[in-house]
Protein backbone atom coordinates (compact mmCIF):
# COMPACT_ATOMS: atom_id res chain seq x y z
CA UNK A 1 0.00 0.00 0.00
CA UNK A 2 1.27 3.52 -0.67
CA UNK A 3 0.20 6.32 1.36
CA UNK A 4 0.71 10.33 0.54
CA UNK A 5 0.74 13.03 2.95
CA UNK A 6 1.04 16.07 1.03
CA UNK A 7 0.78 19.53 1.86
CA UNK A 8 2.86 23.06 2.17
CA UNK A 9 5.89 23.73 3.93
CA UNK A 10 5.71 23.99 7.58
CA UNK A 11 2.31 22.22 7.98
CA UNK A 12 3.33 19.31 9.83
CA UNK A 13 3.75 16.91 7.80
CA UNK A 14 7.03 15.00 9.01
CA UNK A 15 5.65 14.47 12.49
CA UNK A 16 2.69 12.82 11.48
CA UNK A 17 4.40 10.76 8.65
CA UNK A 18 6.65 8.64 11.05
CA UNK A 19 4.06 7.93 13.46
CA UNK A 20 1.61 6.74 10.46
CA UNK A 21 4.96 5.15 9.20
CA UNK A 22 5.48 3.08 12.76
CA UNK A 23 1.45 2.54 12.82
CA UNK A 24 1.37 0.62 9.15
CA UNK A 25 4.39 -0.80 9.04
CA UNK A 26 6.22 1.77 6.34
CA UNK A 27 8.97 3.46 5.33
CA UNK A 28 8.47 6.98 4.19
CA UNK A 29 9.70 8.29 0.32
CA UNK A 30 11.26 11.95 0.45
CA UNK A 31 8.72 14.27 -2.40
CA UNK A 32 10.83 17.44 -1.24
CA UNK A 33 13.01 19.08 -4.29
CA UNK A 34 16.04 20.41 -1.80
CA UNK A 35 15.72 17.76 0.95
CA UNK A 36 17.33 15.15 -1.55
CA UNK A 37 20.13 17.05 -1.74
CA UNK A 38 23.85 16.29 0.54
CA UNK A 39 24.19 19.18 2.68
CA UNK A 40 21.04 21.18 3.18
CA UNK A 41 19.64 19.43 6.11
CA UNK A 42 19.08 23.04 8.32
CA UNK A 43 18.08 24.81 5.30
CA UNK A 44 16.01 22.32 3.40
CA UNK A 45 14.47 21.46 7.31
CA UNK A 46 15.11 17.20 6.69
CA UNK A 47 13.67 15.23 9.55
CA UNK A 48 16.44 14.97 12.00
CA UNK A 49 18.41 11.86 13.31
CA UNK A 50 15.98 10.91 15.79
CA UNK A 51 13.25 10.65 13.00
CA UNK A 52 15.31 9.09 10.96
CA UNK A 53 16.09 6.87 13.02
CA UNK A 54 12.24 5.73 14.15
CA UNK A 55 11.27 5.06 10.45
CA UNK A 56 13.65 4.51 7.86
CA UNK A 57 13.56 7.56 4.58
CA UNK A 58 14.62 7.52 1.28
CA UNK A 59 15.66 10.12 -1.00
CA UNK A 60 16.79 12.35 1.87
CA UNK A 61 20.70 13.92 1.28
CA UNK A 62 21.87 11.27 -1.94
CA UNK A 63 22.10 14.04 -4.44
CA UNK A 64 24.71 15.90 -5.01
CA UNK A 65 24.60 19.76 -4.49
CA UNK A 66 26.46 19.99 -8.35
CA UNK A 67 23.61 17.49 -9.88
CA UNK A 68 20.80 19.01 -12.00
CA UNK A 69 17.93 17.21 -10.79
CA UNK A 70 14.37 17.38 -13.13
CA UNK A 71 11.17 15.64 -11.94
CA UNK A 72 11.87 12.89 -14.65
CA UNK A 73 15.10 12.13 -12.62
CA UNK A 74 13.25 12.29 -9.70
CA UNK A 75 10.92 9.47 -10.68
CA UNK A 76 13.45 7.12 -11.70
CA UNK A 77 15.15 7.53 -8.61
CA UNK A 78 11.57 7.49 -6.15
CA UNK A 79 10.50 4.31 -8.59
CA UNK A 80 13.63 2.88 -7.40
CA UNK A 81 13.02 3.66 -3.73
CA UNK A 82 9.36 2.24 -3.89
CA UNK A 83 10.43 -0.77 -6.07
CA UNK A 84 12.67 -1.40 -3.13
CA UNK A 85 9.91 -0.91 -0.25
CA UNK A 86 7.27 -3.40 -1.99
CA UNK A 87 9.99 -6.05 -2.39
CA UNK A 88 10.27 -6.40 1.11
CA UNK A 89 7.04 -6.33 1.74
CA UNK A 90 6.55 -3.04 3.45
CA UNK A 91 3.89 -0.41 3.06
CA UNK A 92 5.31 3.20 1.72
CA UNK A 93 4.30 6.83 3.66
CA UNK A 94 5.25 8.98 0.36
CA UNK A 95 5.57 12.69 1.87
CA UNK A 96 6.43 16.24 0.66
CA UNK A 97 5.63 19.19 -1.14
CA UNK A 98 7.56 19.39 -4.02
CA UNK A 99 4.27 18.97 -6.53
CA UNK A 100 5.83 18.02 -9.80
CA UNK A 101 7.68 15.90 -8.10
CA UNK A 102 5.03 13.92 -6.32
CA UNK A 103 2.71 14.06 -9.71
CA UNK A 104 6.11 12.35 -11.99
CA UNK A 105 5.63 9.61 -9.34
CA UNK A 106 1.54 9.03 -9.56
CA UNK A 107 1.32 9.88 -13.60
CA UNK A 108 4.96 10.33 -15.17
CA UNK A 109 5.36 11.79 -18.23
CA UNK A 110 4.09 8.90 -21.07
CA UNK A 111 0.76 11.70 -21.77
CA UNK A 112 1.94 14.76 -22.19
CA UNK A 113 -1.16 17.01 -23.11
CA UNK A 114 -1.83 18.30 -26.79
CA UNK A 115 -1.73 22.21 -26.96
CA UNK A 116 -4.68 23.81 -26.07
CA UNK A 117 -6.11 26.34 -28.92
CA UNK A 118 -8.56 27.88 -26.62
CA UNK A 119 -6.32 27.97 -23.53
CA UNK A 120 -3.84 29.84 -26.27
CA UNK A 121 -5.53 32.18 -27.34
CA UNK A 122 -6.18 33.49 -23.91
CA UNK A 123 -2.22 32.93 -23.14
CA UNK A 124 -1.46 34.70 -26.27
CA UNK A 125 -3.20 38.33 -25.13
CA UNK A 126 -0.98 38.18 -22.08
CA UNK A 127 2.49 39.88 -21.45
CA UNK A 128 5.70 37.67 -20.92
CA UNK A 129 5.78 38.85 -16.69
CA UNK A 130 1.76 38.09 -16.32
CA UNK A 131 1.99 34.31 -17.97
CA UNK A 132 5.22 33.95 -15.58
CA UNK A 133 3.12 34.46 -12.55
CA UNK A 134 0.46 32.28 -13.58
CA UNK A 135 2.69 29.86 -14.15
CA UNK A 136 4.74 30.69 -10.88
CA UNK A 137 1.08 30.01 -9.19
CA UNK A 138 0.36 27.04 -11.01
CA UNK A 139 3.59 25.24 -10.38
CA UNK A 140 6.89 26.65 -8.82
CA UNK A 141 8.56 23.59 -9.37
CA UNK A 142 7.84 23.71 -13.52
CA UNK A 143 8.58 27.59 -13.41
CA UNK A 144 11.74 27.31 -11.97
CA UNK A 145 12.80 24.97 -14.59
CA UNK A 146 11.03 26.88 -17.63
CA UNK A 147 12.81 30.03 -19.42
CA UNK A 148 10.69 32.68 -17.98
CA UNK A 149 12.13 35.48 -20.89
CA UNK A 150 10.18 32.74 -23.57
CA UNK A 151 7.34 32.97 -23.47
CA UNK A 152 6.42 30.28 -26.21
CA UNK A 153 7.83 28.04 -23.20
CA UNK A 154 5.79 29.55 -20.88
CA UNK A 155 2.61 29.16 -22.64
CA UNK A 156 3.51 25.12 -23.29
CA UNK A 157 4.33 25.13 -19.42
CA UNK A 158 0.92 26.71 -18.60
CA UNK A 159 -0.64 23.87 -20.81
CA UNK A 160 0.90 21.24 -19.05
CA UNK A 161 0.69 22.35 -15.25
CA UNK A 162 -2.94 22.86 -16.18
CA UNK A 163 -4.33 19.39 -16.96
CA UNK A 164 -5.80 17.80 -15.62
CA UNK A 165 -7.73 19.60 -13.30
CA UNK A 166 -9.46 18.10 -10.52
CA UNK A 167 -11.06 19.92 -8.10
CA UNK A 168 -10.93 18.36 -4.71
CA UNK A 169 -14.39 18.52 -2.95
CA UNK A 170 -14.48 20.06 0.57
CA UNK A 171 -15.22 18.98 4.12
CA UNK A 172 -17.45 20.93 6.68
CA UNK A 173 -19.03 20.32 9.88
CA UNK A 174 -17.93 21.38 13.67
CA UNK A 175 -14.89 20.10 15.16
CA UNK A 176 -16.15 16.90 16.12
CA UNK A 177 -18.11 16.04 13.19
CA UNK A 178 -15.32 17.24 11.03
CA UNK A 179 -12.73 14.42 12.22
CA UNK A 180 -15.46 11.73 12.04
CA UNK A 181 -16.41 12.79 8.73
CA UNK A 182 -12.79 13.11 7.50
CA UNK A 183 -12.38 9.27 8.31
CA UNK A 184 -15.44 8.04 7.22
CA UNK A 185 -15.09 10.16 3.84
CA UNK A 186 -14.03 9.24 0.30
CA UNK A 187 -10.49 8.55 -0.65
CA UNK A 188 -8.51 9.64 -3.88
CA UNK A 189 -7.75 5.26 -4.23
CA UNK A 190 -6.30 4.50 -7.69
CA UNK A 191 -3.22 2.07 -8.43
CA UNK A 192 -0.49 3.18 -9.11
CA UNK A 193 2.19 0.03 -10.17
CA UNK A 194 -0.91 -2.42 -9.28
CA UNK A 195 -0.74 -1.04 -5.83
CA UNK A 196 -3.27 0.65 -3.87
CA UNK A 197 -2.33 3.81 -2.64
CA UNK A 198 -4.91 7.25 -0.95
CA UNK A 199 -3.45 10.56 -0.11
CA UNK A 200 -4.58 13.31 1.92
CA UNK A 201 -4.02 16.86 1.53
CA UNK A 202 -2.69 18.57 4.67
CA UNK A 203 -3.82 22.55 5.56
CA UNK A 204 -3.81 24.98 8.24
CA UNK A 205 -5.27 28.29 8.81
CA UNK A 206 -3.51 31.28 6.75
CA UNK A 207 -2.21 33.08 10.51
CA UNK A 208 -1.80 29.93 11.66
CA UNK A 209 0.66 28.13 8.86
CA UNK A 210 1.91 31.61 8.43
CA UNK A 211 3.16 31.53 12.23
CA UNK A 212 5.08 28.25 11.37
CA UNK A 213 6.63 29.46 8.43
CA UNK A 214 8.02 32.16 10.61
CA UNK A 215 9.23 30.00 13.26
CA UNK A 216 10.43 27.38 11.33
CA UNK A 217 12.97 30.26 10.03
CA UNK A 218 13.75 31.49 13.29
CA UNK A 219 14.74 28.09 14.64
CA UNK A 220 17.31 27.39 11.34
CA UNK A 221 19.19 30.21 12.31
CA UNK A 222 19.15 29.00 16.07
CA UNK A 223 20.45 25.95 14.43
CA UNK A 224 23.38 26.90 12.40
CA UNK A 225 21.92 27.01 8.68
CA UNK A 226 24.14 30.54 8.14
CA UNK A 227 27.39 28.23 9.16
CA UNK A 228 25.78 25.56 7.11
CA UNK A 229 25.42 27.44 4.30
CA UNK A 230 29.17 29.14 4.62
CA UNK A 231 30.65 25.35 4.69
CA UNK A 232 28.67 24.12 1.15
CA UNK A 233 30.92 22.98 -1.51
CA UNK A 234 29.82 24.01 -5.11
CA UNK A 235 25.96 24.42 -5.80
CA UNK A 236 24.93 23.53 -8.68
CA UNK A 237 21.75 25.49 -10.84
CA UNK A 238 18.67 23.35 -9.11
CA UNK A 239 19.78 23.59 -5.83
CA UNK A 240 20.66 27.19 -6.35
CA UNK A 241 16.83 27.81 -6.35
CA UNK A 242 16.20 26.05 -2.40
CA UNK A 243 14.53 28.68 -0.48
CA UNK A 244 17.00 31.03 1.65
CA UNK A 245 19.92 30.20 -0.17
CA UNK A 246 20.14 33.33 -1.87
CA UNK A 247 18.99 35.63 0.90
CA UNK A 248 21.95 33.53 3.28
CA UNK A 249 24.74 34.24 0.60
CA UNK A 250 23.93 37.97 0.64
CA UNK A 251 23.84 37.99 4.21
CA UNK A 252 27.61 36.30 4.66
CA UNK A 253 28.99 38.95 1.93
CA UNK A 254 27.87 41.59 3.86
CA UNK A 255 25.32 42.82 1.59
CA UNK A 256 22.36 42.22 3.88
CA UNK A 257 21.65 42.42 8.09
CA UNK A 258 20.45 39.22 9.95
CA UNK A 259 17.18 40.81 10.42
CA UNK A 260 16.84 41.79 6.86
CA UNK A 261 17.85 37.99 5.84
CA UNK A 262 15.49 36.74 8.30
CA UNK A 263 12.52 38.91 7.03
CA UNK A 264 13.37 37.98 3.63
CA UNK A 265 13.03 34.04 3.55
CA UNK A 266 10.11 34.31 6.13
CA UNK A 267 8.13 36.49 3.10
CA UNK A 268 10.08 33.91 0.40
CA UNK A 269 8.85 31.11 2.10
CA UNK A 270 5.50 32.16 3.06
CA UNK A 271 4.73 33.19 -0.54
CA UNK A 272 5.90 29.49 -1.85
CA UNK A 273 3.68 28.10 0.70
CA UNK A 274 0.46 29.80 -0.85
CA UNK A 275 1.93 28.76 -4.28
CA UNK A 276 2.01 25.17 -2.96
CA UNK A 277 -1.78 25.72 -1.95
CA UNK A 278 -2.58 26.58 -5.42
CA UNK A 279 -1.08 23.74 -7.03
CA UNK A 280 -2.48 20.69 -4.65
CA UNK A 281 -5.96 22.11 -4.54
CA UNK A 282 -6.29 22.11 -8.22
CA UNK A 283 -3.92 18.84 -8.87
CA UNK A 284 -4.95 16.59 -6.36
CA UNK A 285 -8.50 15.62 -5.20
CA UNK A 286 -7.03 13.99 -2.08
CA UNK A 287 -9.29 14.48 1.26
CA UNK A 288 -8.29 17.45 3.05
CA UNK A 289 -7.53 17.81 6.68
CA UNK A 290 -7.25 21.18 8.31
CA UNK A 291 -4.82 20.56 11.68
CA UNK A 292 -5.08 23.86 12.86
CA UNK A 293 -8.37 23.04 14.94
CA UNK A 294 -6.81 19.47 16.01
CA UNK A 295 -4.09 18.27 19.09
CA UNK A 296 -1.42 16.08 17.04
CA UNK A 297 -3.13 12.80 18.90
CA UNK A 298 -6.65 13.96 17.40
CA UNK A 299 -4.83 14.35 13.70
CA UNK A 300 -3.04 10.76 13.57
CA UNK A 301 -6.33 8.98 14.84
CA UNK A 302 -8.24 10.67 12.00
CA UNK A 303 -5.46 10.06 9.30
CA UNK A 304 -4.94 5.96 10.58
CA UNK A 305 -9.00 5.78 10.08
CA UNK A 306 -8.95 7.03 7.09
CA UNK A 307 -5.80 4.57 5.70
CA UNK A 308 -7.31 1.64 7.53
CA UNK A 309 -10.31 2.51 5.60
CA UNK A 310 -8.36 2.12 2.19
CA UNK A 311 -6.45 -1.55 3.18
CA UNK A 312 -9.57 -3.37 3.49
Amino acid sequence: MRFFLVGPTAVGKTALAIELAEQFDAEIVNVDAFQIYRGLDILAAKPDAEAQRRVRHHLLGEVSLTETMSAAKFRELARSALGDIQSRKKNAVVVGGSGLYLKAITHGFDQVPPPDPKLREELNALSTSELARRLQGLNPELAARTDLKNPRRIVRAIEIASAPLIIPSEVEGSRGRYLRAFAAGSLDCARDDGLRCCGVLLLRDRADLYQRVNERVNAMFRDGVEEEVRALPEVGPTAANALGLKEIGALIAGQISREECIAKIQQATRRYAKRQLTWFRHQTSFPQLNLTPFSHREAVRAITQMFRRAQE
